[in-house]
């Protein structure tokens, strides 16, 4: 059971991530922000739900909506919104861009442009864990991929579930499941939308959850990572969202089903657990009203950070990207 404190800093996390997104779009329509970015709108409760569900030592690959991702996992605010402006001091030097965040700091491995491609480089990574096997305290390392409904119509997502099922390798899939591939519904590109019941299949522990329900999702991701820990194999959570936005941060959604729509941002999950929070009496409306301001001038600080940040120099741009083979054979690297 969570407990109050931890509630709270979902909530937190949920309306930092809101309120980050919404501004990068708004900084793109503006064209101030002259980057590629994918909202996170509609994925925040399972973003905070793997925020408190993740122990120190556990590893994350993300997709390239991955903001949300990134705060949940521990990258600074100020890093992350300057690399997405790419700048010098954003957490790959400015090199990565929105698409390509990795912060090795705090565990997150890295984040793929390429629908479905970081499955596989979870699943190597579990293989890394499982030979690793346990740390001094006796668990095991947890290896997280996150990515969208689209994947799992890539071959990649067939690939690394078998493998990880076969090996029983301490890797959660993590599907959040918005209903859309860019702007295609997920019944129009899938001949089964039960992805927990085809994850099922491949013989590993396959769970499907309210994504827009914080807490059910924290229990079940919880569960998945201490299964992971303790050497109980894979498991697939496929937590049920919608997305909240178009595709991209200066793309329309008048593709999209008003009525659907309309249904969905009903159940937003951000206002949908400040009620419920409310309701309990686990927090007051002083409370809320306080952690709101400070997301706000958080946010703030860090967009006002990145636009201050540096260009990357010309001469910098090529280090960590590309190397000479006298170079490579320097590292010991064959080439």
């Amino acid at each position: 059971m969570l407990t109050t404190s931890e509630l709270q800093d979902m909530y937190r996390l949920m309306a930092l991530i809101t309120a980050t997104s919404n501004r990068a779009c708004a900084e793109v329509k503006a064209g101030s922000l002259q980057s590629a970015f994918y909202p996170v709108r509609g994925l925040e409760g399972v973003c905070a739900a793997l925020g408190v569900a993740k122990q120190p030592g556990d590893q994350l690959v993300s997709t390239y909506r991955s903001l949300g991702d990134a705060l949940a996992w521990g990258s600074d605010l100020r890093r992350v919104i300057a690399e997405i402006y790419g700048r010098a001091d954003g957490v790959c030097g400015g090199k990565g861009g929105p698409m390509h965040l990795h912060d090795t700091s705090v565990g997150y491995m890295t984040s793929t442009g390429i629908v479905g491609s970081g499955i596989p480089i979870a699943v190597g990574l579990g293989i890394a864990a499982q030979l690793d096997g346990p740390n001094s305290n006796g668990t095991g390392r947890a290896v997280v991929t996150t990515f969208g409904d689209g994947a799992t119509s890539i071959g990649a997502f067939h690939e690394g579930m078998n493998m990880a099922a076969l090996w029983k390798l301490p890797v959660l899939f993590l599907c959040q499941n918005n209903q859309w591939g860019e702007h295609t519904p997920i019944a129009e590109y899938a001949g089964s939308t039960d992805l927990a019941g085809r994850a099922a299949s491949y013989g590993m522990t396959a769970v499907k959850v309210d994504g827009f329900d914080p807490v059910a999702t924290a229990d079940v991701l919880r569960e998945a990572l201490e299964r992971a820990r303790s050497d109980g194999g894979p498991t697939f959570v496929e937590a049920m969202t919608y997305r909240l936005t178009g595709h991209s941060g200066s793309a329309d959604y008048s593709y999209m089903p008003a009525e659907e729509l309309a249904a969905a941002l009903e159940r937003d999950p951000v206002p949908s657990f400040r009620r419920a929070m409310l309701t309990s009496g686990q927090i007051s409306e002083a409370d809320l009203d306080s952690i709101e301001a400070s997301v706000a001038a958080t946010v703030d600080d860090a967009f006002t950070f990145a636009q201050a940040s540096p260009e990357v120099e010309g001469h910098l741009r090529y280090r960590d990207v590309f190397a000479e083979g006298a170079s490579l054979a320097g590292m010991g690297v064959r080439a």
